[in-house]
């Protein structure tokens, strides 16, 4: 049977109607009885209606799918107008109540205004996309009731690797650095001179470096008042008791022979022989090495001439140049340990003894003094060393890591974890440093969790936030 041209043309034409009113998801014209027999049933079925807009325009969009977007009817730069957005293609923007969120038992109120996402200053009453394309973030009632606090959402909080750690009571201990030297101990010094005029017949076998004993003998000497002084003491111990030497007399000629520095085994000598001798054996007077030798064999000695010089360094002293911003921190007593650059390895431990209380203005450095036992010799005066002081209190205080602690210079502040992504900024003041952690002494207690790591992020949306709460009150933000 064949159909004329004409009507094979409406049959296209109803098909292609057809297709059209499918693609758009409504069903077109009727078709007649004997096109629905020739159509396939995918064709002759029905599609879904879709639901109709309603409400109120709440925006305009690009037609064009871009992220742009106007409070007021628009038209591209092509001419075509932008597409109105109705209030129930938005779910934010429905007549009926916000759906509710809760967070941990805490309940989001309405979406009061929309910010922007990179944390500007900028902010708007509708949902908005910023040139990358980013969603700005919505701000529910009630989350900047409190001043003091900002929230940071979890997803930003997790980019960033936010982390947060319990202040802790800890026995804060810091360690001082400086360099040093070592001396000699002033009290372990002695000088061997001669209260009289003598002549030095023989010196003992000493040398400068050589180590004495106490006791030992250095040199042998004559001296004429010596001699004089032990004559008239032994006339005294020699009279006989009708002589009418009285024991006032006796103890004079002993204090004359004391007074010209005669030794006690030089008079017990002499009250054991009841002789004088011609010469006397001077002793050393302390144990030590020998530093300075200036006797020799003949010489004639005035009185006060120094002949030798002994020091004893079982006791040495280190000193040490302390910077100025560290004196605070000293104190009489602390343990100390000293590092001789020549033994590096081998550490020697003391105690500040003395604090000297002038300032060195060339350096801008204190000296201090430490004490250190020296039984094997090993210090000697002169050498280098590295001094470590350790301060601190024996009680504990709070403390947090070093890096919770964000110092602007005129103020120091810590971000308090809140719970729920929310944190505050605290003012704090500082105390003592060591070991990586900080004292605090005002501004937070025992297990307040702060913000360890990646606080940055935090400080600039609560700098953001008071930046926009001065643009709301006209104030100048803190």
């Amino acid at each position: 049977m064949r159909r004329p041209v004409g009507a094979v043309f409406i049959v296209s034409a109803i098909l292609a109607a057809g297709m059209v009113g499918l693609a758009v998801g409504r069903s077109s014209i009727p078709l007649p009885g004997w096109l629905a027999a020739v159509l396939p049933a995918t064709i002759k079925a029905d599609p879904p209606a879709q639901s109709v807009a309603t409400g109120p325009v709440i925006y305009y969009r690009d037609p064009e799918g871009l992220p742009d977007y106007s409070p007021t009817p628009k038209k591209t730069l092509s001419g075509k107008e932008y597409l109105a957005v109705r209030a129930s293609e938005d779910v934010s923007f429905e007549e009926k109540a916000p759906e509710v969120m809760t967070t941990k038992g805490r309940e989001r109120g309405r979406i009061r205004f929309y910010r922007n996402p990179m944390g500007l200053p900028d902010t708007s009453p509708t949902p908005k996309k910023d040139s990358m394309g980013m969603d700005y973030l919505p701000v529910y009632e009630g989350e900047q009731d409190d001043d003091s606090s900002v929230k940071v959402s979890a997803g930003k909080l997790q980019k960033a690797g936010v982390q947060t750690e319990v202040a802790e009571r800890r026995t804060l201990n810091t360690m001082v650095r400086a360099p040093g030297t070592v001396q000699q101990d002033e009290r372990r010094v002695s000088v061997v001179s001669l209260r009289f005029e003598g002549f030095i017949d023989t010196v003992g076998n000493v040398t400068t470096g050589a180590r004495v004993h106490k006791g030992q003998p250095l040199m042998r000497i004559y001296g004429p008042n010596l001699s004089s002084a032990a004559a008239e003491y032994l006339s005294a111990l020699n009279a006989r008791p009708d002589a009418g030497i009285t024991n006032q007399a006796l103890k004079g000629a002993r204090r004359r022979l004391e007074n010209l520095g005669a030794p006690d085994a030089f008079i017990a000598d002499m009250e054991r022989t009841r002789e004088i001798p011609v010469y006397m054996t001077w002793p050393a007077p302390q144990d030590g090495e020998i530093i300075e030798r200036a006797a020799v064999n003949g010489m004639r000695a005035a009185p006060g001439d120094v002949l030798f010089r002994i020091v004893d360094h079982g006791v040495v002293w280190a000193m040490a140049d302390v910077a100025e911003r560290d004196i605070a921190l000293l104190a009489v007593g602390q343990k100390v340990t000293v590092r001789p650059r020549a033994y590096p390895d081998r550490p020697f431990a003391g105690k500040v003894a003395v604090i000297y209380p002038r300032l060195m203005a060339e350096t801008r450095t204190a000296r201090i003094r430490i004490e250190l036992p020296n039984p094997d010799q090993l210090l000697r005066p002169d050498m280098y060393a590295e001094v470590e002081i350790t301060t601190g209190t024996e009680a504990p205080v709070v403390t947090v890591s070093a890096s919770a602690v964000i110092d602007s210079g005129e103020r120091q502040i810590v971000l308090l974890d809140k719970g729920e992504g929310r944190f505050e900024p605290r003012a704090v003041k500082l105390g003592r440093r060591g070991d990586g952690r900080v004292e605090i002494r005002e501004g937070l207690a025992e297990n307040d969790r702060v913000v360890v790591s990646a606080n940055f992020l935090i400080d600039a949306e609560s700098n953001l936030k008071a930046a926009l709460r001065g643009l709301d009150t006209g104030e100048k933000p803190q």
